[in-house]
């Protein structure tokens, strides 16, 4: 199959499934994006270190189990102790 008939097939199948409309409004909402991740992903990336994302990790594991944040990274320290 072609680049051409798979895209085709893919708006056909999106057109059965969800109508005309809803199938233009989710490719307008969808996009197509612009740039290059690869290339760009390392500006946002590269700027953390491993304790600022291991952090991050424990300040959202904390707001989902409603616990302070203190008392996790107070875990944290304790079990980097062992």
């Amino acid at each position: 199959m072609t680049p051409i008939e798979l895209r085709q097939r893919g708006y056909q199948a999106l057109v059965d499934s969800l109508g005309a409309i809803d199938a233009i409004l989710f490719l307008q909402q969808a996009g197509w994006g612009v740039g290059n991740y690869t290339a760009e992903r390392h500006q946002w990336l590269s700027p953390v270190t491993r304790d600022e994302f291991w952090q991050d990790i424990q300040r959202i594991r904390a707001r989902k189990a409603n616990l302070p944040v203190q008392a996790t990274q107070q875990e944290t320290s304790d079990e980097n102790a062992k």
